[in-house]
């Protein structure tokens, strides 16, 4: 027995990763944030493309620098060989801190108990903990808010004087970055500099200050400083619904083609209805295809009679309820399309994105991708030779 999904044979679905999108995104995003470095943030399985083939795809475009939620995940990292710079931010009170800070591993600390149990473990494994002191400037999270910053900075200050900790970075995270011209962003953008400033009084001095995620790197170039965390943006999804990547110049290629064979190619007369709960019914006579994906593999049972698929050079929209397996597709009158030929749900070149059907469905890109589940193979498309 095994606690994980078996998955569909890859030819009836699957998740295609094309590793050659992801390239060219990192290298159009690196050329518009320069000087600053990208981080590229692999955490949720690469937001569902696959953490490992993510990584080391990443690794040979240049990329310095991964960013996951975890010290769990930057582990799997660690344990597939990789040896870069890795960021974890997210862990609990009883998360065993000693074998990521031997392995290197980079963890952020927003509160002093944080920061001695970080201490603890360096002396432990005769390491130093590599830290990221995280300032709460608005987002409300995790973070030090502001009347807490000092200490924590002090904190900080005698634990690397200790030889315990070093300071590495400090960073912060935008509430609004998708909306440009939200007043928060220049708040937060204050409160960071503040922050910093504080920081430098207590005698530290880090090498990195990091601010922008993908929105921020986009639409915000007072916020790129020393590196930019790019999560959404690498995987050729717009963090604003296609506004912000055009308005920067920026082409980016989807990185997942989810696609199926269809199964199942009937006719559906008019009056008949289609799916659970008949919430469609067919006013004229038209061709209807059965697409063996649902919502166990990731696809919202709001895209029910809303998103469409492409099939071949048009769109066939969905018809009646997604149920768990399996959703049909309106072919049209006179289809011709036969068991076995494909349908591209999202990250088609022409359509639908993942941009599309988030907006389709009320919810966002990053939703759409992380999603989809682990029953759906993902098949990795390598990069052409360069």
């Amino acid at each position: 027995m095994t606690d994980h999904p078996a998955p569909t044979d890859p030819r009836t679905a699957s998740a295609v990763i094309d590793l050659g999108a992801l390239r060219a995104n990192l290298a159009a995003i690196g050329a518009l944030v320069a000087p600053a470095r990208v981080m590229l943030v692999v955490k949720a399985n690469a937001y569902g493309h696959g953490m490992l083939p993510i990584a080391r795809a990443a690794r040979r475009a240049g990329i310095e620098w991964l960013g996951v939620a975890t010290p769990q995940e930057a582990a799997a990292l660690r344990a597939d060989g990789d040896t870069g710079r890795v960021l974890a931010w997210l862990y609990g009170e009883d998360t065993e801190l000693a074998p990521h800070v031997a392995a290197g591993i980079d963890l952020t600390a927003h509160r002093p108990a944080q920061l001695a149990r970080l201490a603890a473990a360096a002396r432990a494994t005769g390491s130093t903990a590599r830290v990221h002191l995280k300032a709460d400037t608005g987002l409300h999270r995790n973070g030090a808010r502001p009347e807490d910053w000092a200490a924590l900075c002090a904190a900080a200050a005698e634990a690397e004087t200790d030889g315990l900790i070093e300071v590495v970075g400090i960073w912060s995270h935008f509430a609004s970055a998708d909306s440009p011209e939200d007043p928060s962003i220049a708040d937060q953008q204050a409160a960071y500099e503040r922050a910093g400033r504080i920081a430098h009084e207590h005698g530290l001095r880090p090498p990195i200050r990091h601010l922008a995620n993908s929105a921020g790197a986009l639409a915000t170039p007072g916020s790129r400083l020393d590196l930019v965390r790019i999560g959404i943006a690498g995987y050729g999804v717009d963090p604003a619904d296609g506004k912000l990547a055009a308005d920067a110049g920026l082409d980016l290629a989807p990185v997942m083609r989810l696609r199926a064979q269809l199964v199942a190619v009937k006719p559906l007369l008019a009056g008949e209805s289609v799916s659970y709960g008949q919430t469609w019914t067919a006013r004229t006579d038209t061709v209807v295809g059965l697409v063996p994906l649902g919502y166990a593999d990731g696809v919202p049972v709001a895209a029910s009679n809303v998103a469409s698929a492409r099939v071949g050079d048009r769109l066939a929209p969905i018809r009646g309820r997604v149920c768990m397996d399996q959703l049909v597709i309106d072919l049209g009158a006179g289809a011709t399309e036969r068991p076995g030929d494909e349908v591209v749900l999202f990250g088609a070149p022409e359509g639908p994105r993942a941009e599309d059907w988030a907006r389709e469905t009320g919810t966002i890109g990053y939703e759409i991708l992380t999603r989809v589940s682990g029953r759906v193979p993902r098949v990795i498309m390598e990069e052409p030779d360069v």
